[in-house]
């Protein structure tokens, strides 16, 4: 189950300037304005045959922009917004200070966050739990490119493949994250990634150490095609359970192997078969592997500059993007109920099939009385909080950055809490800033309070920013209509089902699997 790439790919960045702000200068530059997190949208049209056609500049639909294009495929793609990225953007403070979302937790914490914040204030604290002051922290705003979804790169995942494959690597530098860390107990621990890390590590005593030992000695020997490898273990039909307790390894140690490195965000796999368990821990040591410290890489002046990566890649190809293009329909044959093109500023443009984004096909509409299909359909929420530290996260060794998982058996929930900090060691804040996002599955109807065990640990908060946001999913394949629909990005604190989707949309567009190369990526230390 080992994978090495065999090519080296030169990484470095081309572009004419480096502002950590949510524009580019190729393809065509977009403008600067205010812009709203709570209702981004993407939506990519793909002419086939004839002519394909995206919408949209999220990450999803710029890859999938790129990759048509480099497939020879014509590719007009168009989004409302007139800045690069959507939900995956990368703003400045003024951007996201106009945005709502500053008053939004002004307004919202007096209500939902005072019980709870008087009773953690009585428990001491910092300040953390403050609502949004609009408090000065940097000369200027431009300073900072704040993500806003909070997602790391795993360094041997279907992502870096992807941007090896299609090259794109040409046009950014990856940093790598400090270190990986997981709640348990009441404190944060570093994930080891190495020996003696593991020795040390106060995550599990000795004998369980032992025990975790003969379990990572099975996965590192275990063989597909070798059944003196498997230990009487049918990976592939047996439970993840049962894997656990052959080699009876206790609930703390099955949090930290499931959660921090599994990276699922709940129980349900322990009731499902091994194998994608497997794969997911396998997939993490070798990306800890790969450059040591942590498994994760992050592009420098945040992850806004991945679908401008892929952007460019798609003009090169001859790809043409049309920014601040609003849409005003979305148009279908009314006899065959297949898509025929879009309307803009009275204009359209006819295409053969379109791939977008849900908030194009009717996300958080009801459908209109009388007829009308429902494309899309909600499938929970996530919420996410944006915060300004002076200060590296405790307990993190004054990490640059770093991840924290806080597995939902520790905070006694269903789903984990996700903390991704990153500062200006990787150009996205002021000196001395750092910018950590924890974000969760909403479970109940009061989803700030939900993020609170996350918001403790960071100490003291200059700025909150929160953001509560459906998630969203097709309701068909799209091969009726020529409809192909994305999915809303989730809570999961890598890129892997962003990839996922990518490969299934891929498939239903064009009736064939995507197929990547092996290469190397290069990160600085």
């Amino acid at each position: 189950m080992d994978e090495e790439y065999d090519v080296s790919a030169n990484v470095a960045w081309t572009s004419l300037s480096h502002t950590p702000v949510a524009t580019t200068t190729s393809p065509p530059m977009a403008s600067s304005a205010t812009h709203s997190i709570l209702h981004t949208s993407h939506l990519a049209l793909i002419w086939m045959i004839a002519d394909p056609h995206l919408q949209g500049t999220g990450l999803t639909e710029c890859i999938l922009s790129g990759l048509l294009s480099v497939d020879g495929q014509k590719v007009l793609h168009m989004d409302r917004n007139d800045y690069y990225g959507g939900a995956s953007a990368s703003l400045n403070l003024t951007q996201v200070s106009n945005s709502g979302l500053a008053s939004l937790v002004a307004r919202r914490t007096a209500v939902v966050f005072e019980k709870e914040v008087r009773r953690r204030q009585e428990r001491g604290g910092g300040d953390w739990d403050q609502p949004w002051t609009g408090r000065s922290y940097s000369a200027t705003g431009e300073d900072y490119a704040v993500d806003l979804i909070p997602k790391f790169i795993l360094a041997s995942g279907e992502l870096t493949r992807m941007l090896v494959h299609t090259d794109v690597t040409r046009y950014l530098e990856f940093k790598q994250i400090a270190g990986s860390y997981v709640y348990r107990d009441g404190r944060i621990s570093k994930v080891p990634s190495t020996e003696m890390e593991a020795v040390r590590s106060p995550l599990m005593g000795l004998f369980e150490k032992r025990r975790a030992r003969n379990f990572f000695m099975f996965l590192q020997s275990w063989r597909e095609d070798d059944p003196a490898t498997h230990q009487g273990l049918d990976v592939n039909t047996c439970l993840m359970k049962d894997v656990y307790a052959k080699f009876g390894l206790e609930p703390g140690t099955q949090d930290f192997v499931g959660h921090a490195m599994a990276l699922w965000l709940d129980d349900d796999y322990k009731t499902k078969p091994a194998r994608p368990t497997i794969d997911r821990i396998i997939l993490y040591t070798q990306s800890m592997a790969r450059y040591g410290k942590s498994p994760y890489i992050y592009p420098l002046y945040g992850l806004g500059e991945l679908p401008q990566a892929f952007a460019r890649l798609s003009a090169i190809y001859g790809g043409t993007y049309m920014l601040d293009k609003k849409i005003e329909s979305v148009n279908v044959d009314p006899e065959t109920g297949k898509f025929t093109g879009v309307t803009s500023a009275g204009e359209t443009v006819r295409a053969k099939k379109v791939i977008g984004d849900p908030s194009y096909f009717g996300a958080g509409k009801e459908l209109e009385e009388g007829g009308g299909k429902m494309r899309v359909v909600e499938t929970g929420k996530v919420v996410r909080a944006i915060c300004i530290l002076k200060h590296p996260i405790p307990g993190t060794d004054d990490a640059d950055s770093a991840q924290i998982i806080i597995p939902q058996n520790q905070v006694g929930r269903k789903n984990d809490i996700y903390i991704a900090a990153v500062s200006s060691a990787h150009n996205v804040a002021a000196q001395n800033v750092w910018i950590a996002m924890v974000s969760t599955i909403v479970e109940t109807s009061v989803p700030e309070r939900e993020i609170l065990p996350g918001l403790q640990l960071l100490g003291s908060v200059l700025d909150k920013f929160v953001s509560i946001t459906p998630l969203y999913a097709p309701t068909a394949p799209g091969s009726d209509d020529h409809v192909y629909i994305t999915k809303t990005y989730d809570a999961t604190s890598h890129f892997e089902t962003v990839v996922e989707d990518v490969f299934d949309v891929w498939h239903r567009v064009k009736g064939e699997p995507l197929v990547l190369k092996k290469r190397e990526v290069q990160v600085e230390a």
